[in-house]
């Protein structure tokens, strides 16, 4: 059985969805979410809770019973409370900007990086060494930050590049360190 699936989403005050059959609708304080899920998983609605329930045991319909709960209660968390990324900056030079909406990365390359925010996804610096990518649609969010990243990824040396603020860098030993020995 899906543990995930059979958890119910709780819609928290001030939320509220419209199912159309395979259709939902989230509506909330800080937007309007709309996805299509699986016609089969059955998505209904009792007083503040949201329970979705699959029609047999198939392991097709254990993964689609599970993913689409976690995509319903992501849906239900961003229009509540919103998504956020937050990278960091490291290295000589290396330093971020914003120009209108857009995102300008000087990272070590012979021309600057001009980077457009996807439609609902807000990109801040507060200041040149640190961005935040925000917005409702965690699956945006997350897919931003990413390309954000690949500009330049830290290196396992010095760990210049761009990392995300809760990540750990695996650093290397250099060849003269490990000569000394």
């Amino acid at each position: 059985m899906s543990r995930i699936g059979n958890k119910p989403v709780v819609l928290p005050s001030g939320v509220s969805v419209n199912i159309q059959g395979s259709v939902v609708e989230v509506k909330g304080p800080k937007g309007t979410l709309k996805r299509s899920f699986e016609p089969n998983i059955k998505i209904e609605q009792k007083e503040n809770e949201i329970v979705l329930t699959r029609p047999n045991d198939s392991i097709r319909m254990k993964t689609f019973h599970g993913t689409s709960r976690a995509l319903l209660h992501n849906m239900v968390v961003g229009v509540s409370e919103g998504f956020e990324k937050k990278l960091e900056i490291n290295g000589i030079g290396y330093r971020a900007a914003m120009r209108g909406t857009n995102l300008v990365l000087n990272m070590g390359y012979s021309h600057e990086v001009v980077i457009k925010p996807y439609e609902g996804v807000s990109i801040q610096v507060p200041d040149t060494t640190h961005i935040i990518v925000s917005g409702i649609d965690k699956e945006r969010v997350g897919q931003m930050a990413s390309e954000i990243r690949a500009v330049r990824k830290p290196e396992p040396y010095l760990g210049k590049g761009i990392k995300y603020a809760d990540e750990v860098i695996l650093r290397k030993e250099g060849k003269r360190a490990s000569a000394k020995k």
